[in-house]
């Protein structure tokens, strides 16, 4: 048995005045009342069923389940005594009608189908709606509650008769409030007509919400009372036009599109700007740089020595290497070969490093010296691509529709997914963030990010786009947040782009020493807390700070949402934002549609930016990339829900996946590798409700004896 409406509610703390209920009303007049009546018993139904289901889709439209329980008091004074009707007093009861408003029909049919489970829940009436309710909550542990309540006093005559106005005069105000109701609605005859109340806790919804719904409710009535043309429309609330239009203007992002590859700027700056830094590292007396000449002529030699090993136009090519500039060159020669890139993690398991060179059709890999990548991947050291004497004359830009790099994420089969993104997706993404902060030729980026981590395609290749330099990490500094402040302030870092943890470091750390280079902050891969741009307000005046939702999926980010000085009161974490340019956002509904302001639903992302597919993995590509409206859409998997003004709230994941300091761990991977464990008794559920920003993955194992196996197929397994 589903539970309540899950309807879009304020925060009880926040709430104006908790206890004050507000009436809405709408009445028909007798002859619209007459069509009505007819209009319902020509197909079966009762004019109280009828508007039953009107109410139930209303509520179901702005509901985040499709399947909830109504309130429905029902009269019973029982026949116990023969004056049992001259006695005063309440003879209500309730019945839980259950609702599943999933399935789209004709508001006949609703009616139909809600009247059907109406007689079912009236014939256990004896079982009271408290009690199911109560019996319920034992059964689940908590409280339930049936907060939505649809009351009908159709043909029980006038709400007031003749006498009563006669005696008492016209009723100028009604209003009626129960504990723990939130909406009452009820449809009862007046003058002749039919009246729907809404008696409703308005503050504990959003601004506007109660009167959208009244609204729609209100004109779903009429249409009824006009004819054939009422019943015989789509039950299901449809995106009303002042959101609609909200949205369409949210998602006219038509921008320029660069037209060019990857590592096509980096090339383009180094014909222009030889001697200017591209990669600068280190501290205190090991401070190093590389020029875009002397860049680019290692990766002209990388190339070419990858290319005299057989690579060829489109092939694929596996990098493991520590964190560093070596990195660097390694993915700057792949694609000036013509290649795509393919980062692992330096301290990958042997078996995950297996499976995603498989995956992969990896040809080639350039790793340190003595790497083995096992058999049929040609291994070459950096060291000797970077010396090798016939470099390539230039470098191989090929059609932006190709695979620039492929990039594994967790599964949720226990094996590593490879998402292939174009070369246009991935520019679309940096050009897009780059015009929004005008990164130029004198901008910095620390680069942080692990070059697994999509985030380090921006790092990279949105700064050697501009003309900018990189300020290379090693695997010495990457985990020691001290060392970070150091390079920004030697190296004068003004653009920092990572995830909100390493910030929070960084803040914490620094302080207000932080220099004054630092000028734009984009955060992303994790929930960011409203705290740390209250925090960098004060730490780093006049630094522009902002939070980017995204995924492998659609080449780094989709949305951006800037928070100009400190972010309001009443925000824990910033919210996705807007789309960036060229990019659409819709959220669905599991029925297809477009969910209400403020209802959630998973997050589709459309345009350009959309990756190519999982690398040989063709159903789960068409699982997760459809085809709607003529335009291509990713289903990311996030929940999220849309406010009046077009900014889309990130609500969290709505599969068993989560992100962890910027990763994307799928519980599934690591529950299928403890099953894998001798010894390993079966693991408990790790959580699947969204995960806030302090969390962390539990899994609950009866070890028989010491567990190491899972460090074989895991990414990342902790020591304790």
């Amino acid at each position: 048995m589903p539970g309540a409406p899950e309807l879009p509610t304020v925060p009880v703390g926040s709430r104006r005045a908790p206890h004050r209920t507000v009436r809405y009303h709408h009445w028909l007049a007798p002859d619209a009342k007459r069509s009505l009546i007819a209009g319902a018993h020509a197909r079966g139904v009762t004019p109280a069923m009828a508007v039953a289901a009107l109410f139930a889709d209303t509520v179901g439209g702005w509901s985040a389940q499709t399947r909830f329980l109504l309130n429905v008091p029902l009269f019973q004074r029982e026949s116990v005594h023969s004056d049992v009707n001259r006695v005063i007093g309440d003879f209500t009861t309730s019945v839980m009608l259950e609702v599943d408003v999933t399935e789209n029909m004709s508001v006949a049919d609703r009616a139909r189908d809600i009247q059907h489970r109406m007689y079912e829940s009236a014939s256990h009436a004896a079982y009271s709606g408290l009690e199911v309710l109560r019996d319920l909550g034992r059964q689940r542990g908590e409280a339930m509650l049936a907060p939505v309540v649809f009351t009908s006093a159709l043909d029980l005559g006038e709400l007031f008769a003749d006498g009563v106005i006669q005696t008492f005069g016209e009723p100028v105000w009604i209003i009626s409030q129960g504990p723990q109701v939130l909406l009452d609605a009820q449809v009862t005859e007046l003058r002749g007509g039919l009246l729907v109340n809404w008696d409703v806790r308005e503050s504990a919804f959003p601004a506007g919400l109660v009167d959208a719904m009244f609204t729609r409710f209100a004109q779903a009535v009429d249409r009824l009372a006009r004819g054939d043309a009422g019943w015989d429309a789509e039950a299901a609330v449809q995106l009303p036009s002042e959101q609609a239009t909200v949205r369409a203007a949210v998602n006219a992002t038509d921008g320029p599109v660069s037209g060019r590859c990857l590592h096509q700027g980096f090339f383009e700056q180094a014909a222009m700007n030889p001697d200017a830094p591209a990669v600068v590292w280190g501290l205190d007396n090991e401070d190093g740089a590389w020029s875009y000449r002397e860049l680019g002529n290692q990766a002209l030699s990388v190339a070419g020595a990858l290319q005299a090993h057989g690579v060829r136009h489109g092939d694929t090519v596996a990098v493991q290497l520590p964190k560093g500039r070596d990195q660097v060159v390694a993915v700057l020669g792949i694609l000036a070969a013509g290649g795509a890139y393919v980062p692992i993690g330096f301290d990958q398991p042997d078996a995950r490093r297996a499976k995603i060179l498989q995956t992969a059709d990896a040809v080639a890999a350039l790793t340190v010296e003595s790497a083995d990548m096992g058999t049929g991947i040609t291994c070459l050291s950096i060291d000797a691509a970077r010396n090798y004497p016939n470099p390539l004359p230039e470098p191989v830009f090929p059609d932006i529709t190709e695979i620039a790099y492929v990039i594994f994420t967790s599964g949720s089969t226990g094996l590593p997914k490879g998402v292939e993104v174009r070369h246009s997706a991935a520019m679309n993404t940096i050009d897009a963030v780059n015009d929004w902060f005008a990164v130029g030729s004198t901008d910095r980026v620390l680069a942080l990010s692990a070059l697994e981590f999509d985030a380090s395609v921006y790092d990279i290749f949105g700064m050697f786009s501009a003309g900018g330099s990189l300020v290379a990490v090693d695997a010495e500094q990457k985990a020691v947040a001290t060392t970070w402040v150091e390079l920004i302030r030697r190296h004068r870092v003004s653009i920092l782009n990572c995830v909100p943890s390493m910030l929070d470091m960084i803040l914490e750390l620094g302080g207000d020493q932080l220099g004054g280079s630092l000028r734009a902050v984009t955060l992303g891969g994790d929930w960011v807390g409203a705290d740390l741009a209250r925090r960098l307000a004060r730490q780093v005046p006049g630094c522009r700070f902002s939070g980017l939702g995204g995924a492998t999926e659609t080449a780094i980010h989709h949305t951006i949402c800037e928070v100009a000085g400190e972010p309001p009161a009443h925000w824990t974490t910033v919210p996705f934002g807007r789309p960036l340019r060229n990019v659409r956002c819709r959220v669905v509904a599991p029925s297809g549609r477009d969910c209400l302001d403020w209802v959630p639903g998973e997050l589709w992302v459309g345009g350009v930016n959309v990756a190519a597919g999982y690398r040989n993995d063709p159903q789960r590509t068409a699982r997760q990339f459809v085809e709607h409206d003529g335009l291509r859409w990713y289903k990311t998997g996030d929940l999220a829900r849309y406010w009046p003004d077009g900014t889309i709230e990130f609500l969290g994941r709505a599969d068993h996946q989560v992100q962890i300091r910027g990763y994307r761990v799928e519980l599934g991977e690591v529950e299928s590798a403890l099953r894998t464990v001798p010894g390993c008794a079966m693991p408990s559920p790790p959580w699947s409700a969204p995960a806030p920003p302090s969390s962390s993955p539990r899994s609950r194992v009866t070890p028989t004896r010491p567990v190491t196996s899972p460090r074989r197929s895991l990414p990342c397994c902790p020591t304790t």
